[in-house]
């Protein structure tokens, strides 16, 4: 008598479809906490931003869909890269520094639905960031358990920066596909990850920090797997797909405005134009120290900043935080603070190296709940103020 399985075959038509939607189910179910937690805090946000942005006679609708870098992903969307705009000081500002994924998905669903694209925006952003602290919850759990992706997904909602996740911005886009390609890396999806990193490229720059942290996993696992059993680990094949479709999306969008701008390195040109470029901190640190007009107290902040931004990777690789986020945050890390424009804009800029929260929320989570709680909703109601005065006064360049 022959036994059946009632499971079904992977092998079989659907199968492997099947087995997949069931585990998105499941994984939504085990997250569905840390969304109901990050979707009270981010309503919290926004009240205050209403609530804050009629005191002062604005309107929240505006500074949340059509000011600053929302107004040029817009811009894209309906112009396409010919648009530019002269600054006052000579400077030509091209909408070719902003990576194409955003305005794109812009542009698709205002096609097909009554939104404007700048509203268009607002959607995306906003079903983005429940899929990013999806991914956050995915990532923390798979490392440190359920109660650490709950933490984790709070102290992301909660950050001082944190109601950019729910403006017209690429943050949140960026963070989900960011996210879930860590979790592929953690996971052994290697193709899914070289996938969702390839689209990362296409929404912002630091793209390169998901593809560092996939291509330095599967060279870890590859020679860890020859170091223990003297051969290849059974996905090369699938390691090196993954790894070699990951940098295409950045490196397409940089290679494509090079060549509109008639040179390879075309598109640090066009950083320039708006003031931006990569210094390894020194412009950051005479900010920091021009109290001083001193080399030396420069030289020194550049240490302390480094030093700092070190700290949190360390406890993580002491805590057995895998390598691939613990790369993935470090290039974040060095690209946000080795920028030398803007310098207001390095929280947000910081905002997607989500792995940086993760010792602290092992730290918390494994505290009693009411120390817990008591530092969410401190950190939630602090955050939720300075969003509104911060998005009323200076807001994000």
């Amino acid at each position: 008598m022959s036994i059946t399985s009632s499971r079904p075959s992977l092998r079989a038509p659907g199968g492997l479809a099947a087995a997949r939607l069931a585990a998105l189910r499941n994984s939504f179910r085990a997250a569905r906490p840390s969304l109901a937690l990050y979707l009270a805090i981010r309503s919290l946000g926004l009240v205050v931003l209403v609530l804050w942005s009629a005191s002062t006679g604005k309107s929240a609708h505006v500074l949340l869909s059509r000011r600053w870098d929302s107004l040029w992903y817009t811009r894209v969307a309906e112009h396409g890269y010919d648009f530019t705009l002269q600054a006052p000081d000579g400077r030509s500002l091209s909408g070719m520094a902003f990576f194409p994924l955003l305005p794109w998905l812009e542009e698709g669903l205002s096609a097909v639905s009554p939104l404007s694209l700048s509203d268009a925006g607002l959607v995306v952003s906003a079903l983005a960031s429940v899929a990013a602290a999806w991914g956050i919850h995915a990532v923390a759990s798979h490392v440190h358990g359920p109660r650490a992706g709950l933490v984790l997904v709070g102290l992301w909602a909660a950050l001082p920066v944190g109601i950019v996740q729910s403006m017209a911005y690429s943050e949140s886009l960026f963070v989900a596909l960011a996210a879930w390609s860590l979790y592929s890396v953690l996971t052994g999806r290697w193709i899914t990850a070289g996938l969702l990193s390839l689209l990362a490229g296409l929404t912002r720059p630091i793209g390169l920090a998901v593809c560092a942290a996939l291509i330095v996993a599967a060279l870890l696992a590859t020679a860890d797997s020859l170091r223990t059993r003297r051969r290849l680990p059974d996905p090369v094949a699938a390691m090196a797909v993954g790894c070699a479709i990951a940098p295409l999306g950045a490196a397409g969008f940089v290679l494509w405005v090079g060549h509109r701008q008639g040179h390879l390195l075309g598109y640090l040109d066009v950083q320039v134009g708006w003031g931006n470029g990569f210094d390894g901190g020194i412009a950051f640190a005479r900010f920091l120290s021009s109290f001083a007009h001193s080399g030396v107290v420069t030289a020194v902040v550049v240490v302390l900043l480094f030093l700092l931004a070190a700290w949190p990777h360390r406890i993580g690789l002491r805590q057995g935080q895998p390598v691939a986020l613990v790369v993935y945050s470090a290039v974040v890390t060095l690209l946000a603070l080795g920028a030398s424009g803007y310098f207001g804009s390095k929280p947000r800029l910081l905002m997607p190296a989500f792995p940086l929260l993760l010792p602290l929320a092992v730290v918390l989570a494994r505290s009693r709940p009411a120390y817990l709680w008591a530092t969410l909703t401190t950190l939630t109601a602090a955050g939720a103020v300075y969003g509104a005065f911060w998005l009323n006064g200076s807001g994000p360049p």
